[in-house]
């Protein structure tokens, strides 16, 4: 049968299930660029997540391959026109995440909303600030959507669930389907003005790396908060790090971000995947980082 190889964590009861059908299942975890194309001749399937990245040269060198299979919805990560003209397939499980990718999005929304992760640090540090990170409500509130898909659907029921009025940006929706949704189509740089809070839920293509940079930035609605559970590099994470820079109330000569764009962002994804080695300010901006987690539902 064939030999399977799996370069990052799957559930036991899949490697189960390829071993049962008389495959080799390989499983060599947290392979180095090198090492996965020492590992990959002789495979002829890949099975992936989001941390390996399958290019050309890796495909290259994969000379049995017949397919890769990516545990979950993105394909940025491999090389998918080399794939093609090798005669590769690739697959992946679009439907796999959709549900905690909508409840974490949700989640992001509401700590920015009630201002939680703040909250709780302070109390744990032993400051008593009430005041300080009092929040909003949802309710009333304008949600506006990048991207109106599996995912993003989901998110726009809960938030109509939470009284809050919903608009959306894309491309591929029609008026009708939007409708369908309860949702009110805009132009990208018109929801950005008119809502309180913006959802990303798009894939990460040529189109849409740095979409949400410095020019749609300074077209904000003063006060609104960003989360992106979508993937890293649709927002220019640079052009975040000025903002957030720019935000700090102490700066007279910064007043006019720090209205903007105060208590400004919730990520679940970044550029790369292990991000935090940069200093967000929490005295200047609300932004709550989390690892990415949502794939790991149970």
């Amino acid at each position: 049968m064939a030999r399977v190889l799996v370069t990052e964590k799957i559930a036991a009861r899949g490697l189960a299930l390829l071993s049962e059908a008389g495959h080799e299942v390989d499983v060599r975890e947290g392979l180095s660029p090198g090492e996965l194309r020492d590992a990959v001749p002789g495979a002829h399937a890949l099975i992936i997540r989001s941390a390996t990245k399958v290019t050309a040269e890796v495909l290259g060198a994969a000379k049995d391959l017949v397919v890769v299979g990516r545990a979950g919805v993105g394909l940025d990560n491999v090389d998918v026109s080399a794939a093609t003209e090798r005669g590769v397939l690739v697959v992946n499980a679009p439907t796999s995440n959709t549900l905690s990718v909508a409840e974490q999005a949700m989640g992001l929304i509401l700590a920015q909303a009630r201002n939680i992760p703040q909250a709780h640090a302070a109390l744990v540090a032993g400051r008593w600030e009430r005041s300080r990170w009092e929040g909003v409500e949802l309710f009333g509130k304008v949600l506006g959507f990048v991207g109106l898909g599996r995912a993003g659907s989901l998110v726009a029921q809960r938030a109509l669930a939470f009284g809050m009025r919903v608009l959306g940006f894309d491309p591929f929706v029609s008026a009708d389907r939007a409708r369908a949704l309860g949702v009110e189509l805009r132009a990208l740089e018109d929801l950005f003005a008119e809502s309180d809070f913006v959802t990303l839920h798009v894939p990460k293509t040529a189109e849409t790396v740095g979409l949400v940079g410095r020019e749609l930035l300074a077209k904000a609605k003063p006060g609104i908060r960003i989360v992106n559970t979508s993937r890293g590099g649709v927002v220019d994470e640079e052009a975040l790090a000025e903002a957030e820079a720019m935000c700090n109330p102490m700066k007279p000569e910064y007043a006019s971000w720090h209205k903007r764009l105060n208590g400004m962002a919730g990520f679940e994804v970044y550029e790369s995947m292990k991000p935090v080695a940069r200093e967000y300010s929490a005295e200047a901006l609300a932004i709550d980082v989390t690892p990415r987690r949502w794939w790991k539902s149970a």
